[in-house]
């Protein structure tokens, strides 16, 4: 195959070999999907049905819903169908479209940071707490996080897709991912994508810093906090986060900056299925596993 133009189609990483486990696959799929479904859109509809809950943390806590909702949505239907039918083609286009969607709808990390301020301006600035996170500012922090997504998305998809492809046409993974296209790649034509890469890691990275950064002083303030009912009910609002925050960083990070001499192909998919199906489907659990004083909102 001498380029990208010739392929129809792609070859993904099946999830067993034998029938019995590919049954077994789909079965543990599909339970995990429906408790990702189930969590995430309880949250939605007590958002929408549940007037006392329309507050900032809750309102961020609805997207985070969402971009759960949407990063299972998207690869898995596409392993189950593979796994229940014996198959594992997906089409060109098809593997385009599920790279787009699965890029768009994680916008996770850009609403976690925006939950972190939440919580930041909350226990450290209760006095602007109104004025900060008004509803005009949060619809605007909001829309940003899902307009730097697409345009990150839009970005990746076109330019991956854009590479000329030459080393034939089996995806190391079950689920079409950037970093496993990139081996497909013509020799050097990768740069160009491995550069846009550098910047979303870049911002990525920023954003990482801000959360450490609000963290810091978020707990220097509950620390300063006389009583210690204040200071458990403050760190209890803000734990959840903390705890999706570093499921979120230890699975996908992990699962890509980990180093060559461990990577196995049982770890990476162990790690894919980790980070893409079941982190998404705890942390609706996490947010509900709370100290009942606490609520569900930074800002009470």
């Amino acid at each position: 195959m001498s380029n990208s133009s010739s392929i129809s189609h792609f070859l993904l990483l099946a999830l067993a070999d034998t029938r019995q486990l590919q049954l077994l696959h789909f079965c543990l799929l599909l339970g995990i999907s429906l408790a990702a479904l189930l969590g995430n859109g309880l949250i939605i509809s007590a958002g929408a049905c549940g007037h006392h809950l329309h507050t900032p943390m809750f309102f961020f806590l609805l997207n985070l819903a969402l971009s759960h909702l949407g990063s299972i949505c998207t690869p898995v239907p596409k392993a189950m169908h593979n796994s229940l039918w014996d198959t594992s083609t997906i089409p060109y286009s098809g593997c385009a479209a599920q790279l787009f969607l699965f890029l768009f709808i994680s916008a996770e990390f850009s609403v976690l940071t925006i939950m972190c301020y939440d919580c930041y301006v909350s226990i450290c600035k209760p006095l602007h707490y109104g004025t900060l996170l008004g509803s005009r500012a949060c619809a605007h922090m909001a829309a940003a996080a899902w307009a730097s997504a697409f345009l990150n998305a839009l970005m990746h998809t076109a330019n991956t897709f854009s590479l000329p492809l030459c080393q034939g046409n089996a995806l190391g993974q079950f689920f079409c991912e950037i970093p496993h296209i990139l081996k497909l790649s013509c020799s050097k034509s990768y740069l160009r994508e491995h550069w846009v890469l550098v910047v979303t890691a870049t911002l990525s990275l920023c954003c990482f810093v801000f959360i450490v950064f609000s963290y810091v002083q978020t707990f220097r303030a509950v620390l300063r906090i006389p009583s210690e009912q204040g200071q458990h009910k403050a760190f209890s609002t803000c734990l959840p986060h903390l705890a999706v925050v570093s499921l979120f960083l230890s699975t996908a990070v992990f699962a890509h900056l980990k180093p060559p001499s461990i990577s196995t192909l049982s770890l990476d998919l162990a790690l894919s299925v980790l980070y893409s199906v079941v982190s998404p489907a705890l942390n609706p659990l996490i947010y509900s596993l709370r100290n009942q004083s606490s609520g569900l909102q930074c800002g009470d």
